[in-house]
């Protein structure tokens, strides 16, 4: 008798550390980490320097199983990773080297996503006497005339190339002592100008967010040739058969989605009084 008591004590001691290991398991199954794939982002410095980047890759991430890898360099060096299959997806503002590369067949899935325009900005002193109502290229023409100190990016970015394009349009090749060339992002570029007392031409957004660190003030601004937009393209996974195709079109389906398009619409609006950016894609 006491044998078989013994026996259906052992039976359910057994029964019930297997229900404890059972239910502990689906437990530790449930609370599993999300298994995520790499996702190599490659952009401009604006949108790291502007902190867009730090709001919106954790609002992707949070949907989505993937883990960003943000390469912030000029436009020119983010689209020849994209050439050369080094990235997966495109966050740029440079339309006619975008649209050339998407002719070359490099890039598939361009759409608009923002725009901001540039501006040019240097010290209050002003030594070049630029006015606020000056085009931009007669701003550069007065900067040119006076030798007054200009940094340029000169890294084959779309600031580099929109500035190429006022000189053009002022009709100068600019050259000589008081043309420096940072070859350095913006948020750098920036800071080299503040330092030195220079003129140099930025991006809206990534000079609102530094501009309480910078001794610069804008000094030219709305001239239609200034305007900037950012367009997202995805790497053509029929040249570049590894990259990370899925990835990719989530990320870039995010950047025109209604949530990452209205969240534009108040980033920067309360610390700046206006955004950094506004959308393109509602």
């Amino acid at each position: 008798m006491k044998m078989k008591k013994w026996i259906v004590f052992i039976t359910g001691l057994i029964v019930a550390l297997s229900l404890v290991a059972a239910i502990t398991g689906c437990g530790e199954e449930e609370t599993k980490p999300e298994e995520r794939t790499e996702l190599i982002l490659a952009t401009t410095t604006s949108t790291q320097d502007s902190g867009l980047l730090d709001e919106w890759v954790p609002m992707f991430e949070e949907e989505n199983p993937y883990v960003v890898k943000v390469i912030a360099v000029g436009s020119g060096a983010a689209m020849e990773m994209g050439r050369n299959g080094e990235c997966d997806v495109m966050l740029v503002h440079s339309p006619a080297a975008e649209e050339e590369l998407v002719e070359e067949g490099y890039a598939v899935d361009r759409n608009a996503v923002m725009h901001n325009d540039f501006i040019i900005v240097g010290p209050a002193s002003n030594p070049a006497n630029i006015a606020d109502d000056m085009e931009a290229k007669d701003a550069f023409a007065a900067i040119s005339t006076s030798q007054s100190k200009f940094i340029s990016r000169a890294d084959e970015s779309g600031t580099h190339t929109k500035e190429l394009n006022v000189w053009k349009a002022a009709g100068i090749s600019p050259e000589g002592a008081w043309y420096v060339e940072s070859g350095k992002g913006m948020g750098d570029t920036l800071r080299i100008a503040s330092e030195e007392g220079a003129y140099t031409l930025s991006d809206r957004g990534t000079y609102l967010s530094m501009k309480d660190e910078l001794e610069l003030e804008i000094l030219s601004e709305g001239d239609p040739i200034l305007f900037n937009n950012y367009h997202v393209m995805n790497v053509n996974p029929e040249k570049w058969p590894d990259v990370n195709h899925e990835g990719a079109k989530a990320f870039n389906q995010f950047c025109v989605s209604p949530q990452a398009q209205e969240f534009l619409d108040e980033f920067g609006v309360e610390e700046y009084g206006q955004p950094l950016f506004y959308p393109d894609a509602l």
